[in-house]
C-alpha cells in the first residue's frame, strides 16, 4: 500500500508514503532536499525493510532467523545485519536485566527488536540523503530527525489506552536533533507481551508504557521490557537508564512518569 503527496514548491518540499510491511504499516514524512535524491533514498529505505522481514521474520519457515534457530544456518552464514541485531538483543537483555527477552517458548525470537531497528535504520537512510526532517512512524513507534520546518518542531500525539480516540500527552521534540517514541500496551493487540520468567503474557497494573530517547532501537525495547515489570519496578527502573523518559499508565488509570518528561510535552 502507498501514498505519497509532494506539496507545492511555495512550501517546503514535503514526501510522504505508506508502505505495508512486516505485518504492519510503515509511514514515512520527508520534509526538504533534493527531490530525486529523496525518492532514490525512500526507495532504498523501502526495500531495505522488505529485506529485513524476509531476513527477520519469525513466520516465514524459510527466512535466516527461522533456519538459524533450526540449526539450519550458522550465525556466520548469516546476513551481518543477523549479528548486528542479536548483539543489540543482547544488550538489551543485559541493560533489563532478562526483562526484555530474544526468546519465546524456548526458541530464537528477535521481534521485540527488529521492527524499532529497522525504523531507525530507514530513517537514518533517508536523513543521509541531504533532507531537513525525516519521520518514520513504524506501527505506531516512531523515528524523528531533524526538523519538519523552520519554525516548528517534529511532535508525536500519544494515544490514550483508555479513552480510544483521546490523546494521553503530545511529545516535542523540540531541541533535539534526533528523538523516538515508543509505546507498549494491551489497547491495541492484547495481551502480546510476555513475561520472560514465566513464558506467559505478561499480568501487571499496566495498560500502556510510552518511552521517549533518541533511538527507536532502546525506546522500543525499553518499552516493552517496563510493561512487563509493571509499575513500580519500572518507573525505578527507567529513571536510572540515561537519555529516558516515560510515561506509563496503569489499568486504574494512574498516570506515572520519569522526572524529566514534562521537558519534552507540547
Amino acid at each position: 500500500m502507498s501514498d505519497t503527496v509532494a506539496e507545492s514548491a511555495a512550501a517546503p518540499a514535503v514526501v510522504r508514503h505508506a508502505e505495508e510491511v512486516m505485518g504492519t504499516v510503515f509511514s514515512f514524512d520527508v520534509r526538504g532536499g533534493d527531490a530525486d535524491a529523496v525518492r532514490a533514498a525512500l526507495d532504498e529505505a523501502i526495500a531495505l525493510l522488505h529485506r529485513v522481514n524476509e531476513v527477520f521474520s519469525t513466520y516465514r519457515e524459510d527466512s535466516q532467523v527461522s533456519r538459524l534457530a533450526r540449526g539450519e544456518l550458522t550465525l556466520e552464514e548469516c546476513d551481518p545485519e543477523v549479528a548486528e541485531v542479536l548483539e543489540l538483543g543482547a544488550e538489551a537483555e543485559r541493560t533489563s536485566d532478562g526483562w526484555f527477552s530474544m526468546r519465546y517458548q524456548g526458541r530464537l525470537d528477535p521481534t521485540g527488536i527488529v521492527k524499532g531497528w529497522a525504523a531507525e535504520r530507514a530513517a537514518r537512510l533517508i536523513a543521509a540523503a541531504g533532507v531537513s526532517g525525516v519521520s518514520v512512524n513504524g506501527g505506531g513507534d516512531v523515528q524523528l530527525l531533524g526538523v519538519p520546518g523552520s519554525e516548528r518542531p517534529w511532535r508525536v500525539g500519544v494515544s490514550d489506552p483508555l479513552r480510544p480516540g483521546g490523546l494521553a500527552a503530545v511529545v516535542s521534540a523540540a531541541g533535539a536533533d534526533e528523538l523516538a517514541v515508543a509505546t507498549s500496551g494491551t489497547s491495541e493487540r492484547g495481551a502480546h507481551i510476555v513475561d520472560p520468567r514465566t513464558g506467559r503474557s505478561a499480568v501487571t497494573d499496566l495498560v500502556a508504557v510510552t518511552v521517549v530517547t533518541p533511538r527507536l532501537t532502546w525506546a522500543d525495547c525499553w518499552a516493552t521490557a517496563a510493561f512487563a515489570m509493571g509499575s513500580r519496578e519500572a518507573l525505578v527502573w527507567l529513571e536510572s537508564l540515561p537519555d529516558v523518559e516515560a510515561l506509563l499508565i496503569t489499568a486504574g488509570d494512574e498516570v506515572r512518569c520519569t522526572g524529566g518528561l514534562a521537558s519534552r510535552l507540547g
